[in-house]
């Protein structure tokens, strides 16, 4: 490369230059890029549903009622496991208790299978918690410019590079 074309690429802002100076220095980018999206995003789950007058929740106990709450019908913990890609159910047997402990979910039962919906006062803390997200954070992504079609693209690309590093995770464990 010459001097000129290194002076019209762009830096890259990455975390690990090692790993940069590979054949695809812009993966590096998006895997930093990546670590502070999930940072921001945990950080924002915490401090909205503190906003909405349920503190001290974790990021995954928020995943969890979220998705609990989703469509309004009853989840089994391998339903909340397989959608929110949890490989540890203690992890999300946790979450659940901690969330039943705090009157926003309750367990029921279909069959045999224990299932979990929200409660009322859950209800309720959602509401607050999408209140807060409209006023805060979807008022600020629609002044950023960034269309819901572009939104989707971005979507889309972070679902399949998901596959991408689960397929490399697989391969890796054999080597």
């Amino acid at each position: 490369m010459t001097s000129e074309e290194k002076s019209k690429r762009r830096e890259l802002i990455v975390s690990s230059a090692h790993l940069a100076g590979g054949s695809s220095p812009a993966l590096s980018e998006l895997e930093y890029g990546s670590i502070l999206f999930s940072h921001a995003f945990n950080r924002w789950l915490v401090r909205c549903m503190a906003a909405a007058g349920v503190p001290g929740l974790s990021p995954v106990e928020i995943l969890v009622i979220h998705s609990v709450r989703h469509r309004d019908r009853p989840k089994t913990l391998a339903d909340l496991c397989l959608v929110l890609d949890i490989e540890d159910t203690h992890v999300a047997n946790y979450a659940i208790k901690k969330l039943e402990a705090a009157g926003l979910v309750k367990s029921g039962k279909a069959g045999k299978e224990k299932t979990i919906r929200v409660t009322d006062k859950g209800l309720d803390a959602l509401k607050r918690y999408t209140e807060i997200r409209e006023r805060l954070l979807v008022e600020a992504t629609k002044v950023s410019g960034l269309s819901q079609d572009g939104l989707s693209d971005i979507a889309s690309h972070l679902r399949a590079l998901s596959g991408y590093y689960e397929q490399a995770a697989r391969s890796a464990a054999t080597l």
